[in-house]
């Protein structure tokens, strides 16, 4: 039964010498030390004893039991640091590289483009005047000489919400009469950026959503002629010095005269080309001198006060200037569209 025992012994100490991981070391104390290990199945064998043999077994099982234990502990631990020391090879990091530097965030093109119009405008001394985007009927239409059943309004298909009358704004000209009842009796002479939304399919040119700058100017003696010097200085201080502009003769319900406004296409200076439709020139914005009704409604005399409104989209703006042809990436937030900019 001795020579058994220490038979186990050699046996054991081998193994654990050969064990490489604590994987190993586990299944090795569960088969040798554990409660249903060799070294315990061989203390069920006491009863086969003499009375004698037995308290010499006893002592000697103890004694291979401490021994076993020590060396396992020794072992594991040994095991545990070779380990430790390989995952820290394969993971290390090298402090002697230059460190890498977070990754800078920017203006989205829209607010580039947006923030160069509020500068170009503040020369001129006109205010940034901000307008909510969920407005009253009465604001986004009535007011601005849209009638209920009013064709114009068709061109505009609005978002409702649960009350009838009060809609996402179509336009940033829904905020001329908060403007104008703000500044009264004062004179005007405001800018109104901000989203619009409209119910139309997305398409590379259009989309549920956009950004506009609406421009007013309410005082005495304003002519056609201000209206024109203001906004042939905006184009040239935006597309170049030397872009020259048209205005051609349009429609819009609040303003009389209405007129849509032109510059020459910078991709062709003016020759002609796919982006221009071959007519050398590019539509930037629309615009005309308040109609007298808007004027009233903003509580103008129309008598006595003139003023003029123009509406630019800067989505269209940026795609002209930068040549990009979907409005949709605008929106997509690609970082690899907008790092472009």
């Amino acid at each position: 039964m001795l020579a058994q025992l220490d038979e186990l012994y050699a046996e054991s100490l081998e193994k654990l010498k050969t064990a490489a991981s604590t994987a190993t070391l586990e299944t090795w104390y569960k088969e040798t030390l554990g409660r249903k290990g060799a070294v315990y199945l061989m203390t069920r064998q006491v009863g086969q004893l003499t009375p004698t043999e037995r308290p010499i077994f006893g002592q000697q099982i103890n004694k291979i039991k401490d021994e076993l234990e020590t060396a396992y502990q020794a072992r594991l631990t040994a095991v545990k640091t070779t380990e430790l020391d390989a995952q820290i090879a394969a993971s290390a990091v090298d402090v002697t590289l230059p460190g890498r530097r977070p990754v800078r965030g920017g203006l989205h093109v829209i607010t580039q483009t947006m923030r160069e119009i509020y500068r170009i405008f503040g020369d001129m001394g006109f205010q940034v005047y901000r307008s909510p985007d969920v407005e009253t009927d009465a604001y986004n239409f009535e007011m601005l000489n849209f009638p209920p059943h009013h064709p114009a309004r068709d061109m505009q298909d609005s978002f409702y919400t649960t009350h009838p009358d009060v809609i996402l704004r179509t336009h940033t000209s829904a905020g001329q009469i908060r403007a104008m009842r703000a500044y009264h009796p004062e004179p005007v002479r405001v800018i109104l950026p901000g989203m619009c939304y409209r119910n139309e399919q997305i398409t590379t040119r259009s989309s549920i959503q956009f950004t506009q700058v609406e421009g007013l100017a309410v005082g005495t003696n304003i002519t056609f002629a201000d209206l024109k010097g203001t906004l042939t200085e905006f184009a040239r201080r935006l597309f170049g010095a030397n872009r020259e502009t048209r205005f051609r003769a349009s429609y819009f319900p609040f303003t009389e005269p209405s007129a849509e406004m032109d510059v020459t296409c910078f991709l062709c200076e003016g020759e002609g080309c796919q982006v221009c439709k071959y007519t050398g020139w590019l539509e930037i914005l629309g615009s005309g001198m308040v109609h007298p009704v808007v004027l009233r409604n903003g509580g103008y005399d129309p008598e006595q006060y003139t003023g003029f409104a123009f509406g630019l989209g800067p989505e269209r703006i940026t795609m002209l200037k930068y040549g990009i042809n979907d409005i949709r990436l605008f929106w997509d937030n690609d970082l690899r569209f907008l790092q472009q900019f």
